[in-house]
């Protein structure tokens, strides 16, 4: 009865209780019950106040995570737009660059075409002249080889029983006064002797001949005869007598040599016609007889054409269209087409290491933004990671209370 007031706050009249004789061990339990009430409920509002400024915390440390968090999202919105600014601009300029370069050699090769086409055109102008004129000499060679050829299969053995020399000497003097008016055809009696020589050669006949009477001289041959009745061992074949025919030759400074034979008479080579052997000893022919005075035509007639030549080209270099200046032109032309060329690839190294310069700040551009994408997204795991456990790891006490709280 007297422990029931005491917990309902009763002021307990102790001289009243005496009267009533409560013993001293009695109010000595009412007075500590009273005590360990008031220091529980003391415990309790500290424990509550506690509670309320740990929360506080809490919420401050949650509202200053998420303020960070709030800033890293803007300034990684701000990074991203500015690394969008820069990526654009790069490609603008990447864009410009190639752009440029290409103009550059766009209009260099079109230059060059309208040049080419020019110079192509002239080229071709000249060209087709001096094709027409070989055509016509080379259609005229060919009709003369059929001609001789015609003349070989009809040929009869008219030199029996005369001598080669003799026999080529009456078929050229035949036709002398109608085909060589102006020419001059007689034996060779000079022996010259080259330096260390004992004795001296000369060949059989020598033949000059001029565009007019003391004119201008036009064409010179050596010719060497030698024909089946010569028997020496030395001068059985073709061959043997070539070496010394080009030393006559040059001795007395005359253009063509030509070797008129009847040896190895069974010999297809020799026996087709003309035989040019200007690959192994310069401006020389082996013929048979009946090929001498065609070929003194044919070498007569490409000398007075070429003669021809001669002069229209002195005629066009006075016109200002000499070739020799047409050629050198082309070769200026085509110099000059060089180093444009060679300048436009360069120009193009440059435009493509400008690129690849552009491509590389591009890719680091890339590296630092994945990177910042990594740095995000630690933080949004960091972030995602943050709980009451791992805040109250180190407060065991706290991390009761938590629980408690749960």
């Amino acid at each position: 009865m007297l422990q029931e007031s005491a917990e309902k706050g009763d002021i307990i009249d102790l001289k009243s209780v005496h009267e009533t004789d409560i013993d001293k061990g009695s109010i000595e339990s009412v007075v500590n019950s009273i005590k360990k009430d008031k220091f529980n409920e003391e415990l309790a509002k500290a424990l509550q106040a506690r509670e309320r400024e740990y929360a506080l915390t809490l919420q401050i440390k949650e509202n200053e995570l998420a303020e960070k968090a709030k800033a890293t999202l803007i300034d990684k919105e701000a990074t991203i737009t500015e690394l969008q600014g820069l990526i654009k601009s790069a490609e603008t300029t990447k864009e410009l660059a190639v752009t440029k370069a290409v103009g550059a050699i766009e209009k260099e090769r079109d230059e060059l075409k309208i040049r080419l086409s020019s110079e192509e055109l002239d080229k071709q102008r000249v060209e087709s002249s001096l094709k027409d004129k070989y055509e016509t000499q080379i259609k005229d060679r060919d009709d003369a080889i059929e001609r001789l050829k015609d003349m070989k299969a009809k040929l009869s053995v008219k030199l029996v029983g005369e001598n080669l020399e003799q026999h080529c000497e009456n078929e050229f003097n035949t036709v002398r006064a109608g085909q060589f008016p102006f020419a001059y055809f007689e034996k060779d009696n000079e022996a010259i002797k080259d330096e260390g020589e004992l004795k001296g050669t000369k060949g059989d006949y020598v033949y000059r001949d001029f565009e007019s009477k003391g004119g201008t001289e036009i064409i010179s041959i050596m010719f060497e005869m030698k024909d089946e009745q010569d028997v020496s061992a030395n001068k059985k074949t073709v061959e043997s007598h070539l070496d010394k025919l080009d030393k006559d030759r040059k001795k007395k400074g005359l253009e063509y040599a030509v070797l008129v034979t009847l040896l190895e008479a069974e010999s297809e080579l020799y026996n087709r016609g003309i035989v040019d052997l200007s690959y192994k000893y310069d401006k020389m022919f082996v013929i048979r007889p009946q090929f001498f005075v065609p070929l003194i035509s044919l070498l007569k007639n490409a000398s007075l054409k070429s003669a021809e030549d001669k002069r229209q080209l002195v005629a066009a270099k006075n016109s200002n269209i000499d070739i020799e200046n047409f050629v050198d032109n082309m070769e200026d032309w085509k110099a000059g087409w060089s180093t444009n060329m060679k300048n436009a690839a360069k120009k193009h190294s440059e435009a493509i290491e400008q690129v690849e310069k552009a491509i590389k700040d591009l890719e680091k551009v890339r590296d630092a933004l994945a990177m910042s994408d990594k740095h995000l997204l630690t933080a949004e795991n960091k972030m995602d990671a943050l709980t009451i456990k791992r805040l109250t790891k180190d407060s065991p006490s706290v991390a009761e209370r938590f629980k408690e709280l749960s």
